[in-house]
């Protein structure tokens, strides 16, 4: 135990040079997520403790630098703090907020998003017969970061300083990030995103199924055919996962679809309910506030003030 303070103690050490990297990059920009000249790498800054963060998140790592978060996912709620990272394998809908942010001292962090391709490259180059395992595992997990991931993500930020480095450097980079991952304490969900047949990537499949006809009638059966299962193992499978069942997820798809439309194309309430497959606008309301915790018209106006 007193060995696994000390590495994450030097792990939260290291995160302040990575702190300052971060802030150079962000300062002046305002708050959410600023893009950088290597493509898969963001870095996230908030100034304050309020704005929550909604959308389906694509799978990513996520690295808490400076500050505290939290992650909503169904009823589930997930915290985690400075030199804790956070994986996504799945593209799951979930809503984040920091926790722990000031003008002064704002959260900051570090998000790579992960390419399975990539990864299966690594598991087939180190030990191709792990990740194997049949039992389902979240699609979401929380870890400490050790000193060797954190000196990782700070040697790709340091690349932003000499971006003709960048075209040779960074796949390196994150390649050895990639392999810090497979190779820690997660190491059996990370390799699930990537594994040929598991469970997760047969989810995963459906998923994109689901996203890619959230508005149309889900038939569990049709969903349980497509991932090669019987009705009873996907659902349970696929609650395993995200947390949920097939028709909650495609529900949490729909509303924050509606939510997009209503505030990026000034949609109407009753109009964006039959848009995104609702066929009852009480329905549509009820649900809407239950997740959002207003209904339609005063949150879209509280967000837009915000």
């Amino acid at each position: 135990m007193t060995i696994e303070i000390l590495k994450h103690g030097t792990a939260i050490h290291a995160c302040q040079e990575l702190a300052a990297l971060v802030t150079r990059h962000t300062e002046g920009k305002g708050n959410g997520a600023h893009s950088t000249a290597i493509g898969q790498l963001e870095f996230m800054r908030q100034s304050d403790a309020s704005t929550a963060m909604s959308g389906v998140c694509e799978p990513i790592l996520g690295i808490v630098v400076q500050g505290k978060k939290e992650v909503l996912l169904g009823e589930e709620t997930y915290p985690y703090g400075t030199a804790q990272y956070l994986v996504v394998s799945v593209d799951l809908p979930i809503c984040g907020f920091a926790v722990k942010a000031t003008p002064d001292k704002p959260y900051l962090g570090f998000k790579l998003n992960l390419d399975s391709v990539q990864l299966c490259d690594i598991i087939a180059q180190t030990n191709p017969d792990m990740g194997k395992k049949e039992n389902s595992v979240r699609g979401l997990f929380i870890s400490d970061a050790d000193a060797s991931l954190i000196d990782s993500a700070i040697r790709l930020t340091q690349l932003l300083d000499t971006p003709q480095d960048i075209p040779f450097l960074a796949p390196m980079i994150i390649r050895e990030i990639y392999y810090r991952l497979l190779m820690g304490e997660q190491g059996e969900a990370v390799r699930q995103i990537a594994t040929s047949g598991s469970n997760m990537q047969r989810i995963a499949e459906v998923i994109k199924l689901i996203k890619a006809n959230f508005t149309k009638p889900l038939r569990v059966e049709d969903l349980a055919l497509a991932a090669n299962m019987s009705a009873s193992s996907f659902h349970r499978h696929f609650k395993e996962v995200t947390s949920m069942s097939p028709l909650q997820y495609q529900k949490q798809l729909r509303l924050l679809s509606a939510r997009h439309l209503m505030l990026a194309e000034n949609a109407d309430a009753t109009h964006t309910a039959y848009q995104v497959g609702y066929e009852s606008t009480s329905q549509f309301s009820r649900e809407y506030s239950r997740m959002f915790g207003a209904p339609p018209i005063k949150d879209i106006e509280r967000l837009r003030i915000a």
